[in-house]
Protein backbone atom coordinates (compact mmCIF):
# COMPACT_ATOMS: atom_id res chain seq x y z
CA UNK A 1 0.00 0.00 0.00
CA UNK A 2 1.17 3.49 -0.92
CA UNK A 3 1.77 5.94 1.78
CA UNK A 4 3.24 9.18 2.21
CA UNK A 5 6.98 7.59 2.59
CA UNK A 6 6.45 4.71 0.30
CA UNK A 7 9.22 7.01 -2.10
CA UNK A 8 12.24 7.67 -0.09
CA UNK A 9 13.48 4.54 0.05
CA UNK A 10 13.64 4.08 -3.96
CA UNK A 11 15.09 7.82 -4.05
CA UNK A 12 17.69 7.45 -1.77
CA UNK A 13 18.82 4.38 -3.61
CA UNK A 14 19.42 6.01 -7.12
CA UNK A 15 17.52 9.40 -6.91
CA UNK A 16 18.40 10.00 -10.81
CA UNK A 17 17.00 6.90 -12.12
CA UNK A 18 14.01 6.93 -9.36
CA UNK A 19 12.88 10.29 -11.05
CA UNK A 20 13.59 9.22 -14.78
CA UNK A 21 11.20 6.77 -14.46
CA UNK A 22 8.37 8.44 -12.61
CA UNK A 23 8.93 11.02 -15.60
CA UNK A 24 9.03 8.02 -18.66
CA UNK A 25 6.10 6.19 -16.60
CA UNK A 26 3.54 9.20 -16.10
CA UNK A 27 1.76 11.47 -18.58
CA UNK A 28 0.76 14.05 -15.69
CA UNK A 29 2.75 17.00 -15.82
CA UNK A 30 3.30 17.06 -11.93
CA UNK A 31 3.57 13.97 -10.49
CA UNK A 32 3.23 13.94 -7.17
CA UNK A 33 5.62 12.38 -5.11
CA UNK A 34 5.34 10.31 -1.77
CA UNK A 35 8.99 11.32 -0.33
CA UNK A 36 7.39 12.69 3.41
CA UNK A 37 4.47 14.94 4.78
CA UNK A 38 4.61 17.78 2.50
CA UNK A 39 3.33 17.36 -1.27
CA UNK A 40 6.10 17.07 -3.27
CA UNK A 41 5.52 17.30 -7.06
CA UNK A 42 8.12 16.28 -9.81
CA UNK A 43 7.65 19.11 -13.05
CA UNK A 44 7.36 16.57 -15.85
CA UNK A 45 6.52 18.92 -18.98
CA UNK A 46 8.89 22.06 -19.59
CA UNK A 47 6.12 24.26 -20.62
CA UNK A 48 5.59 24.57 -17.23
CA UNK A 49 9.62 25.55 -16.72
CA UNK A 50 9.60 29.03 -17.66
CA UNK A 51 6.03 29.93 -15.64
CA UNK A 52 7.28 28.70 -12.17
CA UNK A 53 10.78 30.18 -12.29
CA UNK A 54 9.51 33.26 -13.61
CA UNK A 55 6.50 33.88 -11.17
CA UNK A 56 6.81 36.26 -8.28
CA UNK A 57 8.67 35.43 -5.19
CA UNK A 58 5.28 36.15 -3.37
CA UNK A 59 3.85 33.32 -5.38
CA UNK A 60 7.01 30.46 -5.47
CA UNK A 61 10.26 30.87 -3.85
CA UNK A 62 12.92 28.57 -3.13
CA UNK A 63 12.29 26.86 -0.08
CA UNK A 64 12.96 23.92 2.70
CA UNK A 65 14.51 21.98 -0.28
CA UNK A 66 17.28 24.76 -1.25
CA UNK A 67 17.19 26.63 2.08
CA UNK A 68 18.14 23.05 3.52
CA UNK A 69 21.81 23.61 2.14
CA UNK A 70 22.24 26.70 3.96
CA UNK A 71 24.58 25.12 6.99
CA UNK A 72 27.12 24.06 4.22
CA UNK A 73 27.04 27.00 1.76
CA UNK A 74 25.39 29.83 4.10
CA UNK A 75 23.79 32.45 3.60
CA UNK A 76 24.38 32.56 -0.02
CA UNK A 77 22.91 34.26 -3.38
CA UNK A 78 22.22 30.20 -3.78
CA UNK A 79 19.83 30.18 -0.53
CA UNK A 80 18.52 34.15 -0.33
CA UNK A 81 15.24 34.93 -2.09
CA UNK A 82 14.46 38.76 -2.68
CA UNK A 83 16.54 42.06 -2.25
CA UNK A 84 19.07 40.39 -0.51
CA UNK A 85 19.87 38.15 -3.75
CA UNK A 86 19.51 40.67 -5.82
CA UNK A 87 21.90 42.72 -4.02
CA UNK A 88 24.52 39.84 -4.57
CA UNK A 89 23.47 38.77 -8.08
CA UNK A 90 23.35 41.77 -9.71
CA UNK A 91 26.99 43.31 -9.33
CA UNK A 92 28.05 39.63 -10.28
CA UNK A 93 26.68 39.39 -13.22
CA UNK A 94 27.55 43.21 -14.67
CA UNK A 95 31.31 42.15 -13.89
CA UNK A 96 31.44 39.13 -15.97
CA UNK A 97 28.55 40.68 -18.60
CA UNK A 98 31.80 43.35 -18.67
CA UNK A 99 33.89 40.17 -20.12
CA UNK A 100 35.86 39.16 -17.22
CA UNK A 101 36.51 36.16 -18.28
CA UNK A 102 36.97 36.65 -22.01
CA UNK A 103 40.11 39.15 -20.56
CA UNK A 104 41.50 36.26 -18.92
CA UNK A 105 41.38 33.36 -21.60
CA UNK A 106 45.01 33.14 -22.47
CA UNK A 107 45.54 32.89 -18.61
CA UNK A 108 42.90 30.26 -18.39
CA UNK A 109 44.37 28.78 -21.28
CA UNK A 110 47.97 29.03 -19.74
CA UNK A 111 46.23 27.39 -16.95
CA UNK A 112 45.45 24.10 -18.99
CA UNK A 113 48.33 23.94 -20.55
CA UNK A 114 49.87 23.87 -17.61
CA UNK A 115 48.15 20.84 -16.09
CA UNK A 116 48.04 18.88 -19.73
CA UNK A 117 51.74 18.64 -19.03
CA UNK A 118 51.64 17.64 -15.60
CA UNK A 119 49.30 15.17 -16.60
CA UNK A 120 51.49 14.07 -19.63
CA UNK A 121 54.06 12.92 -17.38
CA UNK A 122 52.00 10.31 -15.89
CA UNK A 123 51.13 6.52 -16.98
CA UNK A 124 47.30 7.08 -15.78
CA UNK A 125 45.00 9.05 -14.08
CA UNK A 126 41.61 9.64 -12.58
CA UNK A 127 39.47 12.13 -15.24
CA UNK A 128 37.35 13.15 -12.42
CA UNK A 129 40.11 14.15 -9.81
CA UNK A 130 42.22 15.68 -12.45
CA UNK A 131 38.82 17.86 -14.11
CA UNK A 132 37.96 18.74 -10.92
CA UNK A 133 41.50 20.13 -9.69
CA UNK A 134 42.07 21.84 -13.10
CA UNK A 135 38.21 23.01 -12.47
CA UNK A 136 39.10 24.85 -9.52
CA UNK A 137 42.55 26.39 -10.48
CA UNK A 138 40.07 28.06 -13.35
CA UNK A 139 37.68 29.01 -10.95
CA UNK A 140 40.30 30.57 -8.68
CA UNK A 141 41.49 32.49 -11.84
CA UNK A 142 38.25 34.51 -12.47
CA UNK A 143 37.31 34.79 -8.63
CA UNK A 144 41.00 36.10 -7.18
CA UNK A 145 42.84 37.11 -10.72
CA UNK A 146 45.82 35.24 -12.28
CA UNK A 147 48.29 33.37 -10.44
CA UNK A 148 47.05 35.44 -7.33
CA UNK A 149 46.95 32.20 -5.11
CA UNK A 150 50.40 29.98 -4.69
CA UNK A 151 50.13 26.54 -5.81
CA UNK A 152 49.81 25.95 -1.52
CA UNK A 153 46.85 27.77 -0.99
CA UNK A 154 44.92 26.25 -3.77
CA UNK A 155 46.13 22.67 -2.69
CA UNK A 156 44.56 24.33 0.83
CA UNK A 157 41.38 25.42 -1.10
CA UNK A 158 41.06 21.99 -2.56
CA UNK A 159 41.18 20.28 0.62
CA UNK A 160 38.51 22.52 2.38
CA UNK A 161 36.32 21.92 -0.97
CA UNK A 162 36.22 18.40 0.03
CA UNK A 163 35.92 18.47 3.26
CA UNK A 164 32.33 20.00 2.31
CA UNK A 165 31.35 19.10 -0.95
CA UNK A 166 30.16 15.55 0.27
CA UNK A 167 27.98 16.84 2.49
CA UNK A 168 26.27 18.78 -0.23
CA UNK A 169 25.97 16.32 -2.43
CA UNK A 170 23.73 14.30 0.59
CA UNK A 171 21.96 17.02 1.35
CA UNK A 172 20.94 17.51 -1.71
CA UNK A 173 19.42 13.99 -2.30
CA UNK A 174 18.16 13.48 1.15
CA UNK A 175 14.54 13.27 1.79
CA UNK A 176 14.92 12.71 5.40
CA UNK A 177 16.63 14.50 8.37
CA UNK A 178 20.07 13.40 9.49
CA UNK A 179 20.65 11.66 11.93
CA UNK A 180 22.47 14.20 15.10
CA UNK A 181 25.71 12.57 15.06
CA UNK A 182 26.09 13.13 11.55
CA UNK A 183 24.70 16.66 11.70
CA UNK A 184 27.79 17.10 14.14
CA UNK A 185 30.03 16.07 12.27
CA UNK A 186 29.25 17.85 9.11
CA UNK A 187 29.40 20.59 11.94
CA UNK A 188 32.79 19.95 12.30
CA UNK A 189 34.09 19.89 8.44
CA UNK A 190 32.31 23.14 7.77
CA UNK A 191 34.15 24.90 10.70
CA UNK A 192 37.42 23.32 9.52
CA UNK A 193 36.82 24.29 5.88
CA UNK A 194 35.51 27.70 7.15
CA UNK A 195 38.69 28.42 9.05
CA UNK A 196 40.72 27.02 6.01
CA UNK A 197 39.07 29.07 3.97
CA UNK A 198 39.48 32.28 5.60
CA UNK A 199 42.75 32.39 6.23
CA UNK A 200 43.17 32.02 2.79
CA UNK A 201 40.88 34.97 1.62
CA UNK A 202 42.73 36.90 4.23
CA UNK A 203 45.50 36.37 2.45
CA UNK A 204 44.74 37.39 -1.15
CA UNK A 205 43.12 40.08 0.07
CA UNK A 206 45.84 42.60 -0.88
CA UNK A 207 46.72 40.73 -3.79
CA UNK A 208 43.58 40.06 -5.77
CA UNK A 209 42.76 42.07 -9.23
CA UNK A 210 40.31 44.70 -8.85
CA UNK A 211 38.03 43.58 -11.67
CA UNK A 212 37.93 39.90 -9.80
CA UNK A 213 34.85 38.58 -8.24
CA UNK A 214 36.40 38.98 -5.03
CA UNK A 215 37.05 42.32 -5.06
CA UNK A 216 33.58 42.63 -6.45
CA UNK A 217 31.59 41.59 -3.61
CA UNK A 218 33.60 43.39 -1.24
CA UNK A 219 33.03 46.58 -3.14
CA UNK A 220 29.35 46.05 -2.59
CA UNK A 221 30.14 46.05 1.35
CA UNK A 222 29.23 42.46 2.21
CA UNK A 223 30.96 41.56 5.27
CA UNK A 224 33.80 38.75 5.86
CA UNK A 225 31.59 35.77 6.44
CA UNK A 226 28.98 37.00 3.48
CA UNK A 227 31.70 37.17 0.97
CA UNK A 228 33.30 33.76 2.31
CA UNK A 229 29.42 32.04 1.70
CA UNK A 230 29.71 33.38 -1.33
CA UNK A 231 32.88 32.50 -2.48
CA UNK A 232 32.23 28.82 -0.92
CA UNK A 233 29.21 28.36 -3.22
CA UNK A 234 30.69 29.47 -6.41
CA UNK A 235 33.83 26.74 -5.53
CA UNK A 236 31.66 24.18 -4.55
CA UNK A 237 29.06 24.70 -7.38
CA UNK A 238 32.05 24.93 -9.92
CA UNK A 239 34.27 22.51 -8.84
CA UNK A 240 31.34 19.74 -9.43
CA UNK A 241 29.91 21.03 -12.29
CA UNK A 242 32.57 22.32 -14.18
CA UNK A 243 34.97 19.24 -12.78
CA UNK A 244 32.39 16.76 -14.05
CA UNK A 245 32.30 18.42 -17.19
CA UNK A 246 35.90 18.27 -18.18
CA UNK A 247 35.90 14.55 -17.40
CA UNK A 248 33.22 13.54 -19.55
CA UNK A 249 35.13 15.55 -22.32
CA UNK A 250 38.44 13.94 -21.75
CA UNK A 251 36.25 10.36 -22.09
CA UNK A 252 34.49 11.18 -25.29
CA UNK A 253 38.22 12.19 -26.98
CA UNK A 254 39.93 8.99 -25.18
CA UNK A 255 36.85 7.11 -27.07
CA UNK A 256 36.37 8.12 -30.14
CA UNK A 257 39.84 8.64 -32.35
CA UNK A 258 37.43 10.60 -34.97
CA UNK A 259 36.28 13.03 -32.25
CA UNK A 260 39.79 13.38 -31.11
CA UNK A 261 41.19 14.10 -34.78
CA UNK A 262 38.69 16.74 -36.01
CA UNK A 263 39.29 18.74 -32.21
CA UNK A 264 42.70 18.88 -32.75
CA UNK A 265 42.49 20.33 -36.35
CA UNK A 266 40.07 23.14 -34.82
CA UNK A 267 42.81 23.55 -31.94
CA UNK A 268 44.95 24.22 -34.89
CA UNK A 269 42.73 26.70 -37.17
CA UNK A 270 42.51 28.49 -33.84
CA UNK A 271 46.36 29.27 -33.49
CA UNK A 272 47.75 33.01 -33.78
CA UNK A 273 50.64 33.11 -35.87
CA UNK A 274 53.27 33.10 -32.42
CA UNK A 275 51.61 29.38 -31.69
CA UNK A 276 49.18 30.96 -29.21
CA UNK A 277 45.75 30.42 -29.04
CA UNK A 278 43.73 33.42 -30.87
CA UNK A 279 40.74 33.85 -28.98
CA UNK A 280 38.85 35.61 -31.66
CA UNK A 281 38.76 32.57 -33.41
CA UNK A 282 37.34 30.62 -30.74
CA UNK A 283 33.96 30.94 -32.18
CA UNK A 284 34.41 28.94 -35.18
CA UNK A 285 35.45 26.11 -33.04
CA UNK A 286 31.91 24.63 -33.58
CA UNK A 287 32.53 20.79 -33.29
CA UNK A 288 34.51 21.72 -30.03
CA UNK A 289 31.33 24.22 -28.68
CA UNK A 290 28.97 20.80 -29.66
CA UNK A 291 31.01 18.91 -27.66
CA UNK A 292 30.71 21.08 -24.62
CA UNK A 293 27.07 20.91 -25.11
CA UNK A 294 25.91 17.24 -25.30
CA UNK A 295 28.09 16.53 -22.42
CA UNK A 296 26.22 19.38 -20.37
CA UNK A 297 23.13 17.56 -22.08
CA UNK A 298 23.56 14.32 -20.66
CA UNK A 299 25.89 15.21 -17.51
CA UNK A 300 23.72 18.47 -17.05
CA UNK A 301 25.45 21.08 -14.00
CA UNK A 302 22.43 20.81 -11.82
CA UNK A 303 20.62 17.25 -11.20
CA UNK A 304 17.62 18.89 -9.98
CA UNK A 305 16.67 22.07 -7.83
CA UNK A 306 13.13 23.13 -6.90
CA UNK A 307 10.63 26.10 -5.65
CA UNK A 308 8.27 26.02 -2.99
CA UNK A 309 4.44 27.33 -3.22
CA UNK A 310 4.26 30.37 -0.98
CA UNK A 311 0.67 31.53 -1.62
CA UNK A 312 -2.16 29.09 -3.00
CA UNK A 313 -2.97 29.84 -6.57
CA UNK A 314 -3.33 28.02 -10.27
CA UNK A 315 -0.41 27.28 -12.40
CA UNK A 316 -1.81 25.94 -15.72
CA UNK A 317 -5.01 24.20 -14.56
CA UNK A 318 -3.21 23.18 -11.15
CA UNK A 319 -4.39 24.04 -7.65
CA UNK A 320 -1.16 24.62 -5.97
CA UNK A 321 -1.08 25.49 -2.44
CA UNK A 322 1.40 26.60 0.07
CA UNK A 323 4.16 24.27 1.01
CA UNK A 324 4.39 22.31 -1.99
CA UNK A 325 7.64 21.95 -3.46
CA UNK A 326 8.05 21.71 -7.25
CA UNK A 327 11.26 19.26 -7.75
CA UNK A 328 12.76 20.37 -11.66
CA UNK A 329 15.39 18.26 -12.99
CA UNK A 330 17.07 18.73 -15.95
CA UNK A 331 18.53 15.40 -15.87
CA UNK A 332 14.91 13.73 -17.02
CA UNK A 333 14.18 16.35 -19.31
CA UNK A 334 17.49 16.41 -21.05
CA UNK A 335 16.89 12.36 -21.53
CA UNK A 336 13.32 12.50 -22.95
CA UNK A 337 12.42 11.10 -26.04
CA UNK A 338 9.81 13.79 -26.09
CA UNK A 339 12.31 16.93 -26.38
CA UNK A 340 15.73 14.55 -27.85
CA UNK A 341 15.69 11.85 -30.46
CA UNK A 342 17.85 8.90 -29.52
CA UNK A 343 18.24 11.01 -25.74
CA UNK A 344 20.71 8.20 -24.26
CA UNK A 345 23.05 8.39 -27.69
CA UNK A 346 25.85 11.10 -28.08
CA UNK A 347 25.15 13.14 -31.32
CA UNK A 348 27.56 16.01 -31.82
CA UNK A 349 24.87 16.85 -35.17
CA UNK A 350 21.62 18.21 -32.97
CA UNK A 351 20.29 21.42 -32.91
CA UNK A 352 20.27 23.13 -29.54
CA UNK A 353 18.74 26.36 -30.98
CA UNK A 354 15.24 25.89 -29.95
CA UNK A 355 16.51 23.93 -26.46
Amino acid sequence: MKHMFSDVRPFMRDPLSFLLAKSESSSERLIPLALGVNRVLLVNDAELLKPILKAPEELIDKGRLVRKLEPIVGRSSLTLSGEAHQMRRAPLHEALARGTVEKLVPELLGEIRRAVFQLMRQSSFDAHVFGAGLALKLICTVLFGHQVLSDADEQALIEAVRLVEDDLSKEMFRAMPAMPWSRHQARKRRLIATEIMGAIYNKVESRASESSIFKTLRRIGLSDEEVRDEITTILLAGHHTTGSAIAWNLYYLATDKYLLSKIAQEADACLSSDGDIDQTKLKTAQISAALGKEVLRLFPSSWWFAREVMTAHVLDGYSLRPGDSLLISPWIFHRSPRYWKDPELFDLSRNYGSK
